[in-house]
């Protein structure tokens, strides 16, 4: 790891290894800060705070109430609530049982539901109150035996608590009447609040969630995250971020939505291993929401999207006011590509500075990031974290490197990568070989060691027998000053047998045309990479943390046709 290339360009203070990692878990992070510094504020929601202490006890009480409910190590509970208070206490009360958190995109259609509770062998859920009636439809086709509810309303201010009664509860669907032998969160706490803390021993080694990878493709699989997965990735984004961050003053925003591992092991493990509070914020495509939220906690670190970076430069409080988000010392882009564009027109828009960072659900983060102080190349995701290695390989040979350059797909190799796909032996040995983690990318390093990814290996689109990847059509289509978002695949064609074609949402009063923009893409790209087909629309189809579901687009195209 010392000779590798990227080591020279860590920012100061970033060491290339962070090995030994200690042999110890979040459960323990927070007991003990909860034991040195009670009254420090750990999380800020919707105008309430929660200390430190009060974060221990409340899981300490829930964890025993999940214990008195049957609840034994290495069970899974499934979690369907947005980020609030209630996701991170019922996180670690689970984690105090010995089980396992499975956080599951509350806005599953009831058959997706239905899947991942399956796929996870969950037979308890904790839900929010408007999702109750779903997974109680979902229920007889799963394994599931009971539901625990809770209501958002739980850890609101005072006031806000009795607004939202009044006025929210009864219309949002938070109010429910349960079945028999369901419970309520609130109840389960209050039940055992000052008893005494659960006898489990959780090593660093057991399972500690499960998260669902491949959703854009096919049928989510369980990865399965260790505990000390969380903390390695932790301490190596802490790392990365402490060149601009002070413990003493930083808060981060907590705002990409927990069922991801961007946000569950990424954000919320630096967070929690260095012992930064946080905001949490349940929705984060209610942008008036989340500029009002920065601007009343004014956080350190915002995580996003792409589309997030764009949505808040058009909006219309951030381009009023340039102060909106000066609190900001650091945006971390991921999940998605960071079009050269979107960076540009953010940063020059709001004076911050966004780095782009690459990782997946497979490999427990493991990050690939842009150094935070350091040198910047466009089109670059970065480079690895400290104890991540990244090699790029032939794509029909796999395990031979390819020269420095050249196309090839991405592998890596990181401490913390996830320990299995959960009872998917088959898929688990095609996926981490020998201990590199095959990710289904294609990309090239160049000769610093800064990772350029070029696109899933699936999506190349291959009109006539050539070969074209769809981000960089996506690059160029989104220089034109017309453009706001755009997405590109590749759709079945009589004559090429794939044709390249974007579909593109237009600023607010563009009127551009289809031959214009080809034109416009003439001056950059060779002609098979010409889009044949354009479509102008609303908006995109997206994943909720903001991919673009090129394979939905595919679908839609496909439909239309027929």
């Amino acid at each position: 790891m010392t000779a590798a290339p990227w080591i020279k360009h860590y920012d100061k203070g970033v060491p290339p290894s962070l090995e030994p990692y200690p042999l110890h878990t979040i459960v323990d992070i927070v007991r003990k800060r909860a034991v040195e510094m009670p009254e420090s504020p750990a999380l800020f929601f919707k105008g309430s705070s929660m200390t430190w202490g009060e974060l221990e006890r409340l899981s300490n009480a829930l964890a025993l109430a999940l214990q008195s409910e049957g609840l034994k190590k290495g069970e899974r509970v499934a979690l369907l609530i947005p980020n609030s208070p209630q996701i991170i206490i019922s996180e670690l009360a689970i984690w105090k049982t010995g089980a396992v958190a499975v956080p599951i995109n509350p806005l599953y259609t009831e058959n997706e539901l239905v899947h991942a509770l399956n796929e996870c062998g969950a037979e308890i859920a904790i839900v929010l109150t408007p999702f109750y009636k779903k997974i109680r439809s979902a229920m007889s086709l799963t394994g599931l035996q009971k539901v625990i509810t809770t209501n958002i309303k739980e850890y609101l201010s005072p006031l806000k608590r009795i607004l939202f009664t009044l006025l929210k509860e009864k219309k949002g669907g938070h109010k429910v009447t349960l079945y028999e032998g369901d419970l309520r969160l609130e109840d389960m706490i209050m039940s055992y609040l000052g008893s005494r803390v659960p006898d489990v021993t959780t090593l660093p080694a057991d399972p500690a969630l499960f998260l669902f990878s491949g959703g854009t493709t096919g049928m989510p699989k369980c990865a399965v995250c260790t505990h000390h997965s969380i903390v390695i990735s932790g301490m190596q984004i802490a790392r990365w971020f402490s060149v601009v961050l002070d413990r003493a003053d930083d808060i981060i925003m907590l705002n990409m939505p927990l069922f991801h591992v961007y946000a569950q092991v990424g954000i919320l493990g630096a967070a929690l291993v260095d012992e930064y509070p946080f905001v949490l914020v349940p929705n984060p495509r209610d942008l008036d929401d989340l500029v009002d939220t920065i601007k009343k906690y004014k956080p350190s670190v915002l995580p996003g999207v792409p589309t997030l970076f764009t949505a808040l430069a058009n909006h219309p409080s951030v381009r009023k006011d340039r102060k909106a988000l000066e609190s900001l010392k650091l945006c971390v882009s991921g999940a998605a590509p960071l079009l050269r564009e979107t960076k540009k027109r953010f940063e020059d828009l709001t004076g911050g500075r966004i780095i782009d960072a690459y990782a997946l659900t497979e490999s427990m983060i493991g990050s690939v990031l842009t150094p935070v102080l350091g040198t910047y190349k466009e089109g670059s995701v970065g480079i690895p974290a400290p104890d991540v290695e990244i090699r790029v390989v032939d794509q029909e040979k796999g395990d031979c490197d390819v020269p420095v350059n050249e196309v090839g797909e991405v592998i890596m190799h990181a401490p913390q990568l996830m320990k299995e796909y959960w009872q998917r032996p088959d898929e688990t040995v095609e996926t981490i070989k020998d201990g590199w983690l095959y990710t289904g990318d294609l990309g090239y390093l160049d000769e610093d060691g800064y990772l350029f990814i070029i696109d899933r290996k699936k999506d190349v689109i291959k009109p006539g027998g050539f070969q074209v990847w769809p981000r960089d059509v996506e690059e160029v289509i989104a220089k034109h000053p017309d453009v706001r978002e755009v997405g590109v695949a590749g759709v079945p064609d009589e004559y090429q047998g794939e044709a390249v074609k974007a579909w593109v949402v237009l600023r607010e009063d563009a009127r551009l045309q289809a031959e214009e923009l080809r034109e416009f893409c003439k001056k950059e790209l060779t002609a098979y990479k010409v889009p044949k087909h354009i479509s102008f629309a609303e908006g995109l189809p997206k994943s909720l943390v903001g991919k673009v579901l090129r394979r939905k687009l595919v679908e839609e195209h496909c439909a239309e046709a027929s």
